[in-house]
């Protein structure tokens, strides 16, 4: 016969773990699907807007790299400060 400390234990879950139990699986296929869409949607419009506005779209993801690159100087300078 188990501890009550042990049945206590494993009766406690986290907020939003679930138990395995069909409704869980369920709810996770259910947010793959969502997931999927919301890709696909994300896909769709950046295609649109390079086929309406490419310039635009060069302008934007060129802002992107410099962006990228800025943090990276940062994150560099930051690192040498640190080992002087």
């Amino acid at each position: 016969m188990g501890r009550p400390v042990d049945k206590l234990r494993s009766s406690r879950r986290a907020p939003g773990e679930s138990d395995g139990g069909p409704a869980a699986g369920r709810q996770a296929r259910s947010m793959a699907q969502a997931k999927k869409i919301g890709m696909y949607l994300l896909l769709i419009f950046v295609i649109y807007t390079i086929i309406t506005s490419p310039t635009r779209a060069a302008e934007l993801v060129q802002s992107g790299f410099v962006g990228i690159s800025d943090a990276a100087k940062a994150v560099g300078t930051f690192m040498t400060g640190l080992v002087n």
